[in-house]
């Protein structure tokens, strides 16, 4: 006499939350354009590539270095 294993309660989707596709992961879209994203590194950004590209052009270029000449620190 075997006893199955309780499978506990059942699951049950939060509310408000999409029901499920049966797609295995759900769809991932870009935040700047919504089309779909595909690979790993799209879907953890949430940008496609394109849209990487355009964003890393738009960004500010790094200020240029100086040095500035200052008085050393007393007990140094």
């Amino acid at each position: 006499m075997t006893a199955e294993p309780d499978p506990g309660p059942e699951s049950v989707p939060l509310p408000g939350s999409p029901e499920p596709s049966g797609e295995g992961r759900p769809r991932v879209t870009c935040r700047m354009c919504g089309r779909p994203l595909r690979d790993r590194q799209a879907r953890l950004w949430g940008l496609g590539v394109e849209c990487r590209e355009k964003l890393a052009l738009r960004t500010a270029p790094a200020p240029v270095r100086r040095e500035v000449e200052q008085d050393a620190l007393p007990g140094l």
